[in-house]
């Protein structure tokens, strides 16, 4: 069903030492659980402007924000949660003992709807919202987009999904016309070809993996985002390549490094 489109946060064309200009990778998952609620909520009540998250969908098709198909990294459960109903994933326990250990134990795995609410406090923020490739493949495109759109609700409008899967955001701007990110993969000739046909508003980047020392980034009406960016200077350096905003699991830190006095982008 498609979704009333809101105002996105605004997203600066030329380069500068702006903050904002930072997406919280899976939230603040330097400091919080990746992709949980306490790690979304500590990057907005910072005033950042955009936050990332992944999206799996259940065996009953509910939309739960985690990155990967299998439970065993960031939380204290098994399996695979494509084969899990959503009733038995509510008792699922995301605090990544492997990283926090109890610290942060009994931390929810969130569904996309439990997000939702939470961005709908601040509506000045607006969120990436990652369709994975791993769902696609078991549900297919439409229940995918369709689910998490509903899911979204209210807040649809200021959530841009963005894939690996080129399909599914083909899709979700067809069903809702939103504006979508596509996640390129290198920067071969089949692939900024596929850039092009696709013209998506945003494209994100691995600076580590796509381009080489001194390389550009190749001009078109979309705003690139550089990931995983963790300092300063590489998020300066991004910038001077031609991104837009960079992303960062160390959301808070970039932020304050592009904030401090005397920073030129």
């Amino acid at each position: 069903m498609p979704q009333r489109r809101e105002q996105l946060p605004e997203s600066p064309e030329q380069p500068t030492p702006d903050p904002s200009r930072v997406v919280a990778h899976r939230g603040n998952a330097s400091e919080f659980p990746e992709n949980t609620l306490p790690a979304f909520a500590s990057a907005l009540r910072a005033g950042l402007s955009w936050v990332e998250m992944d999206v799996q969908l259940s065996a009953d098709g509910v939309p739960f924000v985690i990155h990967d198909a299998h439970l065993d990294r960031t939380t204290r459960s098994t399996g695979d949660m494509r084969l899990m109903r959503s009733g038995d994933l509510a008792t699922v326990d995301a605090g990544e003992p492997r990283r926090f250990g109890d610290a942060h134990r009994a931390t929810a795995l969130p569904r996309l709807a439990d997000f939702a609410a939470l961005l709908g406090r601040y509506p000045r923020a607006g969120a990436f919202v990652e369709l994975k490739e791993e769902s696609i493949e078991r549900h297919g495109v439409e229940a995918c987009v369709e689910r998490s759109l509903e899911a979204l609700g209210p807040v649809a409008g200021r959530c841009v999904p963005i894939s690996f899967h080129e399909g599914a955001i083909e899709f979700a701007r067809k069903q809702a016309g939103l504006p979508i990110g596509w996640v390129i993969r290198q920067f071969s000739r089949a692939q900024l070809d596929l850039l092009r046909a696709l013209q998506p508003e945003y494209v994100f980047y691995n600076y580590l993996k796509c381009l080489g020392p001194g390389a550009t980034l190749p001009e078109g009406p979309w705003r690139w985002v550089a990931y995983e960016v963790e300092d300063g200077e590489r998020a300066r350096t991004e910038f001077a390549r031609g991104a837009a905003m960079v992303e960062s699991m160390l959301p808070l830190k970039l932020a304050a490094a592009l904030a401090a006095p005397g920073t030129v982008a």
